[in-house]
């Protein structure tokens, strides 16, 4: 399956720059997948389209101020992207913010080293940042990742300090603003870990979670950690040589409890965001049930991919060529006869200026 087959032109003006105040006002494109019908709508809607008994699975994650300026000593600008651990490579149960990094067995083993992407420099380099903190560059990994060593152990404590909030490059700022630590979070972000949002999840409100849980509605809380596998480019002409980077999931057994009773009380399963669809597929087995526990998913869902865990989603619009976007469209129904399923929607949206990606609208395709 060619890639070019997954490519739309979308005008400048609609990638949203700013999120929608109140969060639940954004635009909601509800799409039936058999009638293929399209109803325009609003978020604070949703629960029109929710059924009593219907489960509705949030991601929890909550995203770190992964990104840092700096320079390098021989002179020049640099930014780099802390990359959150994977299963193992030290990250800490605490309270409060349930998840946050430990440098006692980090990625390479050693304290002080982290694997970050880095912008600037291609060659090994030494590296400085705000408060005398310096990093040496210490060995090149796959698909443009480096070890990197730092001079300090409590490296957490100096990003809440100088470390930025890893917003999308389409979002045209010099930096981020103070609002966007508040902002680009979900409302019920909770676990510390990723370094971009589970972003189908910033149109809830507390209010609306309340009125689709009155509905009889279980939301349930799972975490992926979004990591640099989520937005990492398809490079590949065709899509099937593509893999996906591990990113760690954590799903706890009182949430499979209820996935469990849902699925065979054949109730709906209704997944925000891709993360979201990513894992619980990855957790459900070949017997026919979602099972508990924390590890690494690589899964990569693309069109002819057959669904088990899911049976609706809420995601937002989809860079183009991007694996979010392959993934909606395996969803709504693509196959290799016509893999790009969503065109017609995602044509329609554009011409009703609909706002797109990460501070954009939404589709609810069910």
């Amino acid at each position: 399956m060619k890639l070019a087959e997954f490519h739309y032109d979308l005008p400048a003006e609609r990638i949203a720059q700013e999120p929608v105040e109140p969060r639940d006002h954004s635009r909601l494109l509800v799409i039936d997948r058999q009638s293929t019908l399209l109803k325009h709508r609003h978020f604070f809607e949703l629960d029109d389209f929710l059924r009593s008994g219907d489960v509705l699975v949030i991601n929890s994650t909550r995203v770190f101020p992964a990104r840092l300026r700096g320079r390098k000593k021989t002179g020049g600008k640099i930014e780099i992207l802390l990359l959150p651990p994977k299963v193992g490579e030290g990250w800490d149960e605490g309270k409060g913010r349930a998840l946050t990094p430990t440098l006692s067995q980090p990625a390479a083993g050693r304290e002080g080293k982290w694997r970050v992407l880095i912008r600037g420099t291609t060659k090994p380099a030494d590296l400085v940042f705000p408060e005398g903190l310096e990093a040496r560059m210490r060995e090149r990994l796959a698909e443009g990742e480096w070890i990197v060593e730092f001079s300090s152990n409590h490296l957490r404590e100096y990003l809440d300090r100088h470390g930025e909030m890893p917003l999308p490059p389409y979002i045209k700022r010099p930096a981020p603003r103070a609002k966007d630590l508040e902002r680009y979070q979900t409302v019920y972000a909770e676990k510390e870990g990723a370094v971009a949002a589970p972003t189908a999840g910033f149109h809830f409100t507390p209010d609306l979670l309340e009125k689709v849980r009155a509905k009889g509605v279980s939301i349930q809380s799972i975490v992926l950690h979004v990591g640099w596998g989520t937005f990492r480019p398809v490079r590949s002409e065709t899509i099937e040589s593509h893999s996906m980077l591990p990113e760690t999931y954590d799903v706890s057994q009182p949430t499979v409890d209820v996935l469990n009773k849902a699925r065979k009380e054949k109730r709906r399963i209704i997944a925000v965001g891709t993360t979201s669809v990513r894992t619980l597929e990855t957790v459900y087995n070949e017997s026919g049930h979602f099972h508990a526990g924390r590890g690494d998913s690589s899964l990569f869902i693309y069109p002819g991919y057959r669904f088990k865990a899911i049976d609706a989603l809420i995601t937002n619009f989809h860079l183009p060529d991007s694996t979010p976007l392959l993934l909606a469209c395996a969803f709504y129904g693509g196959s290799a006869a016509e893999p790009f399923s969503l065109k017609r929607a995602y044509a329609e949206a554009i011409r009703e200026g609909y706002r797109f990606y990460s501070y954009g609208d939404a589709m609810f395709i069910q």
